[in-house]
């Protein structure tokens, strides 16, 4: 069960998100097929968008997260509803790469740092938030510390990981977001940072429990925190058939009939979820009419 805990901590100078998401990840690997390390990049981005968007309370509230650094893996997307429910997908799920020196997946080598991770939260409002910087290191944690550093004006610290196991399932997966709150203390601020480097690799803390809360107790070592909030995660798409009718809809009446002249049913694939919807050439010519 993948969950996100939210807590305070430091007698209110320091708010920090944790996410165990191993269940979604694995979903993402199943439906896209993607191989080891695209599954971490992927893996990743997905943890890091739905602690964002479970951050967000307004009601239809979503935010959107692309990544793409140059690499062979091409654009990574997250999509996250207000309750931290994400999806994504990577550009090429069949990426395989050497590993590093140290036996580690080579993400920021799949994923480059010649390129933006932009983040557009849709807010219902009349414009959505956009904020993009440039890639630090294509590792996504590190990517995301300097997003919320330049862009929101927060001190932040990310720890991300995906432990992929040898027949590539995955065995652990999560994050945690942790910032500073305004007028924190410098003795807090450096206790905070000692314990961010002592706490290491997130999987390590995940493997063989799933549980958010143990990246709480080691992030936060010494300070007392009180967990605000425990929300249930999954990986879900929204995809629906009239959704995608509305898509064909908006690709114009000259295209709409150069599909009808070739006579034959389409086949529409949610990038999502990998869904396929079939439309025949009658319901395209009521699609069609439609947006007369």
């Amino acid at each position: 069960m993948d969950r996100i805990v939210r807590a305070i901590a430091g007698d209110g100078s320091i708010k920090i998100t944790a996410a165990s998401t191993r269940g979604l990840t694995e979903r993402a690997r199943a439906i896209h097929k993607t191989l080891p390390v695209v599954t971490a990049a992927l893996g990743r981005t997905l943890a890091a968008t739905s602690m964002i968007g479970n951050s967000l309370k307004e009601d239809n509230a979503s935010v959107t997260v692309r990544i793409n650094g140059g690499g062979p893996v091409g654009s990574i997307i997250a999509v996250s509803d207000n309750a931290g429910n994400v999806r994504g997908y990577a550009q090429n799920p069949h990426v395989d790469i050497p590993l590093k020196e140290n036996g580690k997946l080579d993400v920021g080598g799949a994923v480059g740092v010649d390129g933006m991770l932009t983040v557009i939260k849709d807010l219902n409002m009349r414009e959505p938030y956009v904020g993009s910087v440039q890639l630090v290191s294509g590792e996504i944690a590190e990517d995301f510390t300097a997003y919320f550093a330049e862009s929101e004006q927060t001190p932040t610290a990310c720890g991300l990981g995906v432990f992929v196991d040898t027949n590539q399932s995955v065995l652990a997966a999560g994050g945690y977001i942790v910032q500073l709150l305004p007028g924190a203390p410098d003795s807090v601020a450096e206790k905070l940072e000692d314990n961010v480097v002592k706490a290491g690799a997130v999987t390590n803390l995940l493997l063989g429990n799933d549980n958010p809360e143990m990246i709480l107790e080691s992030v936060l070592s010494g300070f007392e925190y009180e967990i605000l909030e425990s929300d249930k995660v999954q990986y879900k798409c929204y995809c629906s058939r009239e959704r995608v009718s509305d898509v064909l809809a908006g690709i114009g009446k000259d295209e709409l009939e150069d599909i009808k002249r070739e006579g034959k049913p389409i086949e529409v694939t949610c990038q999502f979820c990998d869904k396929v919807y079939i439309f025949t050439v009658d319901e395209i010519e009521k699609i069609q009419k439609s947006e007369s």
